[in-house]
């Protein structure tokens, strides 16, 4: 039982530390990650829950050519993010409010402060901003997608199946960033990837090596204490 025991607590030391490792990377170095990691992730990932076994999740998986086709295109659309039409579903509420408008500010802050962009240096945050398009230079760039008739239990369960690409990517030393950047730019997506209409651009995703150098993955976002959102009852 005691050997057990220690085997479970040991578990639980490397699942937590994948989980509180995760964090979005905002700038990654040029090495490639192999296919069959790739691969590994993604089939470890499916293992996500889902109501009557669904799996509503499709990922369109680009490196070298195809990924630099998806930034051309947005990059190249005329289309500034804040002028970007949400018009698939919408990520953010119309008007903040708080305590969530307090938050996002101090996460902006946060990253711009990191970068040394000032609160009124607009162009350099653009630009910013911008990067979400290549990538963050990570060599690996994917697309998630899905069914536009399946229903918001089924958004809830990719939710679930996108934090597990996140955690098994940690567990094998790879960083990410999840990126609804590309939710509003369906239509560049589309065709560059051969994206049937039937299927809604959800999010994107970078994956490789985190580039330890860059200052803005120096940031570190906080999470509001336990105390502020949790009730026990008995």
């Amino acid at each position: 039982m005691l050997k057990n025991n220690t085997r479970i607590a040991g578990d639980a030391e490397i699942i937590d530390e994948a989980i509180l490792s995760r964090r979005s990377v905002r700038a990654f170095l040029p090495d490639m990650v192999d296919d069959d990691t790739i691969r590994d992730i993604l089939a470890v990932a499916a293992r996500a829950p889902s109501g009557t076994n669904m799996q509503p999740w499709k990922v369109y998986v680009t490196k070298g050519e195809t990924k630099q086709r998806i930034t051309d295109a947005i990059l190249n659309s005329g289309i500034r993010a804040e002028k970007a039409d949400w018009d698939e579903y919408r990520y953010y509420p119309t008007q903040f409010f708080e305590p969530y408008l307090t938050r996002r500010r101090a996460n902006g802050f946060g990253l711009y402060g990191a970068l040394g962009i000032g609160r009124r240096e607009v162009d350099k945050m653009r630009a910013q901003h911008d990067r979400n398009f290549v990538f963050f230079d990570a060599p690996v760039g994917m697309i998630f997608t899905i069914d536009r008739r399946l229903n918001q239990g089924s958004w809830i369960d990719y939710g679930m199946f996108l934090q597990n690409i996140m955690v098994a990517a940690r567990g094998r030393g790879l960083h990410t960033c999840p990126q609804a950047a590309f939710a509003p730019y369906h239509r560049q997506i589309r065709p560059v990837l051969n994206i049937p209409d039937e299927e809604i651009v959800v999010c994107g995703m970078a994956l490789g090596h985190e580039d330890i150098s860059k200052p803005e993955n120096t940031f570190r976002t906080d999470r509001v204490p336990l105390e502020e959102w949790v009730t026990f009852s008995e």
